[in-house]
């Protein structure tokens, strides 16, 4: 694989990760302020929560179907070509999303979120292309190593890119709230422009194409036939639970309780990300050596709980930031090492459907809590992260339960 051509696979796992960052801090500001006046100015707090939750939710509703039909597609018509598509449909929803800012329209925001969530396939493309492209087993592994440093770059680059570049105190009449979109539509721009230029599929494509709506269900079908997928799962949803009602409303929480801007909450994404990346890039195989995966993940998830908590009872801003570094520095210990047990859960022929179906597990917790989390926070703004303690509780239960049989300590001890 030459150099332009893991450039292009890094920038598009980079972009992958920078919208997340980029976006919800940004939607946040939109939908929770009245700033921007993006909602009438009467329209009621608790109903601001709930719009919050509806445009997040649709966002990953659209990723748990989009992924499985682009998944399919590029086996049918090739990496290049599916990456191309997501692309092309990462510019169609940032560009949906200007004319949402333009308009003040919440239906075309909620528009916007589908049509990027529906593309939103392009990092496990990417992997797959990676080691379609890998001489050998070392080789895959220095490559796939490249992707984690551009996913972390990107979980780095998001919160910056929102945070100064809508900020009129730094960047003056220059910043706006649509400056974020018009660079995040120029980095894709280019990446497609790199795709196109200089990556070419290693291997042909291997079935045709047959997309059907049933395709959706099709993949827990085959959980039946794999009990220790099963048995992984109780543990792996309470977990992603854990994350994604501390994850999905930390902005949400900010901007309410403190009355953050959006460079407030930018920063709060800023330390998740270095502490993603600072985790995945420097302890994961340190740390999983040592304490051995099932120690870390429910470590993890204890610690994540304890700092959901200091975050939703803290007076200080500063502690706030500090407990999410600390809760996303233990999560990026913990998501490898329970994808690791996923993998090892199988064979190598089903290694695509298993990721795909954590894949599908966290998407469907994504779309649940931020419909659930939305309607909570009208009850009290403190009640998500209250879920997110309760969840962890569960990880050590269910994965006590769970994991005890002596096929699955097999995998959880390899």
């Amino acid at each position: 694989m030459s150099a332009m051509s893991r450039l292009a696979l890094l920038a598009v796992v980079f972009i992958d990760l920078m919208g997340q960052g980029l976006l919800f801090p940004i939607i946040n500001e939109l939908v929770m302020s009245t700033k921007f006046q993006f909602l009438p100015t009467d329209t009621a707090q608790s109903t601001r929560h709930l719009y919050y939750g509806i445009v997040i939710s649709s966002f990953f509703l659209a990723w748990f179907v989009g992924a499985v039909y682009i998944a399919k597609l590029s086996d049918s018509i090739g990496r290049k070509s599916a990456m191309v598509l997501c692309l092309v449909g990462a510019l169609a929803g940032y560009a949906i999303t200007l004319a949402a800012l333009f308009a003040s329209s919440l239906w075309l925001l909620i528009l916007g979120r589908v049509v990027s969530g529906f593309t939103a396939g392009n990092q496990p493309i990417a992997q797959a292309a990676m080691i379609d492209a890998s001489r050998d087993e070392l080789d895959a592994s220095k490559n796939l190593g490249l992707l984690v440093a551009g996913m972390s770059a990107g979980a780095v680059a998001g919160p910056i890119i929102a945070g100064v570049l809508a900020d009129k105190a730094l960047l003056g009449n220059i910043a706006s709230i649509q400056l974020p979109f018009y660079f995040a539509l120029l980095l894709v721009a280019i990446t497609l422009g790199l795709i196109l230029l200089f990556y070419h599929d290693s291997r042909s494509p291997t079935s045709p194409i047959q997309l059907r709506f049933s395709d959706l269900f099709k993949q827990f079908a085959h959980l039946k036939e794999r009990p220790l997928v099963i048995r992984l799962c109780p543990a792996y949803l309470s977990f992603m639970l854990v994350h994604l009602s501390f994850y999905i409303f930390i902005t949400n929480y900010l901007s309410s309780r403190f009355g953050l801007g959006l460079l407030g909450t930018s920063m709060a994404m800023l330390f998740m990300g270095i502490a993603v990346a600072t985790s995945s890039i420097f302890l994961v195989k340190p740390v999983l050596s040592k304490w051995g995966k099932p120690l870390v993940i429910k470590v993890s998830a204890l610690t994540m709980g304890a700092c959901a908590l200091v975050f939703a009872f803290s007076n200080q801003v500063w502690l706030c930031y500090l407990s999410v570094f600390l809760a996303y520095l233990c999560f990026g210990l913990a998501y490898p090492a329970l994808l690791n047990l996923f993998a090892n859960s199988v064979d190598e022929s089903e290694q695509g459907w298993v990721m795909g179906i954590a894949t599908a597990g966290f998407t469907i917790v994504a779309t649940l809590i931020s419909l659930l989390g939305g309607g909570a926070m009208e009850i009290n703004i403190r009640l998500p992260f209250f879920i997110t303690a309760i969840a962890a509780a569960f990880v050590l239960i269910l994965s006590w339960f769970s994991w005890r049989s002596s096929a699955m300590k097999k995998i959880v001890d390899r």
